[in-house]
């Protein structure tokens, strides 16, 4: 560089993409995001701007964010491709730093209870006494477990678990238990429990005091065995490849795929700069919609199995349809969507099995959210009538025809729908299952003017 050089540095790369020469401070930076000299370029906004320069043969100028450490560089570069030489020249200027931002307590917390649910593979509601409300569990070594909380709803989850070397009188409080190491019946793995506050981030609490409840997510380190256990009684005992061989086999990788992708978009193991947390995001988002097929092809294994069957208890339609909102609403705020959900002091008793009820909830609401504009608002209302509890969800979006309402419960039916990751098995499942319950699942639409969903199942007394 000349003395009245305009630019802080330049380099050289060649037809490769490689950078041959560079001027310090774009040499260090290299350096730093893991490249070397001669070599790839290993900053990702730059190496992006010079493969279109050499491939179009145009001079390009842009804005470049890079993270050097703990700052985040922000630059100008204007690249001119070399046709003689096959690479380009760069010329580098505007160079300014700025810490890198750090993300909120509470949105750190969110997230890694998101990753604790991605890779559990047993949950239970808990109340604020940490006695159990519902569980959930794929089977496998599992199964045994899960059957023993299920029979013993109402009492504490530490009297299903081992604590090696504790020998306090239980449930400690819920503090000193979460990430405890625990072993289960049936199983000769090593466990780790996380209690995460129901609907509140570990900030949240620490601010507002005891929460009123708690999700227990089991997880484990160790591989799932090859052999599994028997499932739950109620699933069916012929062989359904997906939901007992495949389904508990994929999960886990998948789930680890999707905690990894988090634990970078988010942060959490360190600084990255904002396009691999970008490029983490999108590995995120592919595996939630890879999970979400297996799920519901291992359902749909279940359902149509002969034998398969779901519990007959007595529960509350309101306080499902509300625990539901919940879960989502964080989903629904992010599209400036508003949940109306039933009041807390609204009971709906009905008969049915409460995990399935909430299945079919959580589907309902969460494609009212994903086909609802932005700013508009979704109604969860409930009612009574001819023996029957109704809950029915209707939004304000593009809305059914006839002939789509005809169709949109069959197996696999989407509508033309692409490129949003659906299976197109949701309202067939819901459907399947709400009709093992004894009740039904409908729906009442004029096409433009929104989507009416009713769910019907035996009232209770």
């Amino acid at each position: 560089m000349g003395i009245n050089d305009p630019f802080l540095a330049r380099a050289r790369s060649d037809a490769q993409d490689q950078i041959i020469t560079a001027d310090e401070p774009l040499a260090g930076l290299q350096l730093r995001c893991g490249g070397a000299l001669p070599g790839p370029i290993a900053i990702p906004e730059l190496r992006e701007v010079v493969r279109k320069a050499r491939r179009f043969g145009l001079k390009l100028a842009r804005a470049i964010t890079a993270q050097d450490g703990n700052e985040v560089i922000r630059a100008w570069v204007e690249v001119v491709p070399l046709p003689e030489e096959g690479g380009c020249a760069i010329a580098l200027r505007h160079w300014q730093s700025s810490p890198l931002p750090v993300e909120p307590e509470d949105a750190v917390s969110r997230r890694r209870a998101e990753i604790d649910r991605a890779l559990a593979e047993l949950t239970a509601r808990l109340d604020e006494r940490q006695n159990v409300l519902a569980v959930a569990c794929d089977g496998g070594d599992l199964a045994e477990a899960a059957a023993q909380m299920r029979a013993g709803i109402g009492r504490p989850w530490t009297d299903f678990v081992t604590i090696p070397g504790n020998s306090y009188r239980q449930p400690l409080h819920w503090r000193l238990l979460d990430g405890a190491k625990v072993t289960l019946a049936g199983s000769r793995r090593s466990w780790r429990a996380t209690l995460i506050p129901a609907g509140l981030s570990l900030a949240s609490v620490a601010r507002m005091g005891e929460p009123a409840g708690f999700d227990l997510c089991l997880t484990s380190d160790e591989p799932a065995p090859s052999a599994l256990a028997p499932q739950d009684p109620r699933v069916p005992t012929q062989r359904a490849i997906m939901s007992n061989d495949l389904a508990p086999v994929l999960r886990q990788p998948i789930a680890r795929i999707i905690a990894h992708a988090e634990t970078i978009r988010t942060r959490l193991a360190g600084p990255v700069s904002e396009d691999y947390a970008r490029y983490a995001a999108d590995i995120a988002s592919a595996g939630q919609h890879l999970m979400g097929l297996v799920d519901d092809l291992a359902d749909l294994d279940v359902i149509e199995a002969d034998t398969f069957s779901t519990l007959s208890d007595p529960i509350d339609l309101a306080d499902a349809a509300r625990r539901a909102a919940g879960i989502l609403s964080m989903r629904a705020r992010e599209k400036s969507i508003v949940i109306s959900a039933p009041a807390l002091e609204v009971v709906l008793p009905a008969v049915g099995e409460f995990r399935r009820v909430l299945q079919i909830l959580l589907n309902l609401i969460g494609n009212a959210i994903h086909y609802s504009p932005a700013g508009s608002t979704i109604i969860v209302d409930l009612s009574r009538d001819d023996g029957f509890a109704r809950v029915a969800i209707a939004d304000q979006g593009p809305g059914l025809s006839s002939e789509e309402q005809a169709r949109i419960f069959d197996k696999f039916e989407r509508l033309g729908r692409s490129g949003d990751g659906g299976s197109g098995l949701g309202l067939y499942i819901s459907r399947s299952l709400a009709r093992a319950m004894g009740g039904d699942l409908s729906v009442v639409s004029t096409k433009g003017e929104g989507a009416c969903f009713l769910l019907d199942l035996p009232a209770g007394k």
